[in-house]
């Protein structure tokens, strides 16, 4: 029949995955693989194993991917801090204060990863742009300034952060998403700075009262990785079926990151599920978390070296200028 390929002549291509199925990033995954099929003309196909299905670990895919042993990969430049410490000191909270922001550094944060990838042998073909969420702290008690912080213990994320909240005297510590709602339950931390669009999906209305936004989320990109050894193996035709269809979910993800209807609605449903929504903390307390915020990037940079200082420097003098 024309336009069909025979089954044999199918190339299939394995595509790991760490996040969960039920995350809209795993949806924009699928329907890359369905792009691929439809510009290939059948003759290419993407299977999605999500949520490490493959048994694939994320502080290995740098390695793994130079050496062929999966074909493609969501590429999270944060996961790989023993193979590349300057990957987690591309981008940090703080960087932005308005989520359009996000927009224009955009370039520029994939042109830092698209090079550090081909250092590892892997091919870059755009990919998914995570949507800009609001970040707030949930707390078990009114808390909308820095001031109000400083007797609190507080939940975070990342290492950077409890070096931020530290310049501030504000009591900070990792706690992993899945056992955030245990800590605040049990009193081990106060509040939760944590994406505040999100935070029904973790029930954080059953075990804080009050949340006040702080500001936005500077999310770094996914990008789709290739190995090498897998790109240079198809056909032209093949390679253009993949290109296409990663410039495509950019675009898209792209459009769909910053919504402020979006952020707002959100705000409507945690009023409605019972919290208390503060007024915002102050400009004055944002500029000062902006402050340190900065601070602990650049000493993150410093930590990892020439390359850590100059991600930094491009990254940070950009943000800067926006600011203004």
């Amino acid at each position: 029949m024309a336009g069909s390929v025979l089954a044999d002549d199918v190339r299939v291509l394995k595509f790991h995955s760490g996040l969960a199925q039920s995350r809209p990033e795993a949806a924009h995954i699928e329907k890359f693989a369905e792009r691929v099929k439809e510009k290939s003309g059948g003759s290419l196909q993407v299977d999605v194993y999500h949520a490490g299905s493959l048994g694939l670990k994320e502080a290995d895919m740098l390695r793994i991917l130079k050496g062929g042993m999966v074909d493609m990969a969501l590429m999270y430049g944060e996961y790989y801090k023993r193979d590349a410490p300057a990957l987690a000191s591309v981008y940090a909270q703080g960087a932005i204060t308005e989520s359009s922001q996000h927009l224009d550094l955009l370039p520029t944060l994939r042109s830092i990863y698209k090079d550090a990838y081909a250092n590892w042998d892997i091919h870059t073909i755009g990919g998914v742009v995570a949507p800009v969420f609001d970040v707030g702290l949930h707390c078990k008690e009114p808390v909308n300034t820095l001031e109000d912080l400083k007797d609190k213990k507080v939940r975070v994320w990342s290492g950077h952060l409890v070096d931020t909240f530290k310049k501030l005297d504000i009591s900070a510590q990792v706690i992993g998403q899945n056992d955030m709602y245990l800590a605040l339950q049990t009193g081990v931390v106060d509040c939760a700075y944590y994406l505040s669009t999100v935070a029904k999906t973790v029930s954080l209305q059953e075990v804080t009262d009050y949340e006040a936004y702080l500001h936005p989320w500077a999310a770094s990109p996914w990008m789709f990785g290739v190995s090498d050894k897998t790109w240079d193996s198809l056909t032209e035709e093949q390679q253009a079926a993949l290109a296409e269809a990663g410039e495509e979910t950019w675009a898209e993800t792209r459009e769909l990151a910053v919504d402020p209807a979006r952020e707002e609605a959100a705000r409507e449903e945690r009023k409605e599920l019972g919290i208390t929504v503060l007024d915002p903390f102050s400009e004055e307390d944002v500029n000062t978390f902006v402050d340190a915020a900065m601070a602990a990037w650049k000493e993150m940079a410093e930590g990892a070296g020439e390359e850590g200082v100059g991600y930094y420097e491009t990254v940070s003098t950009l943000a800067r200028e926006q600011q203004k």
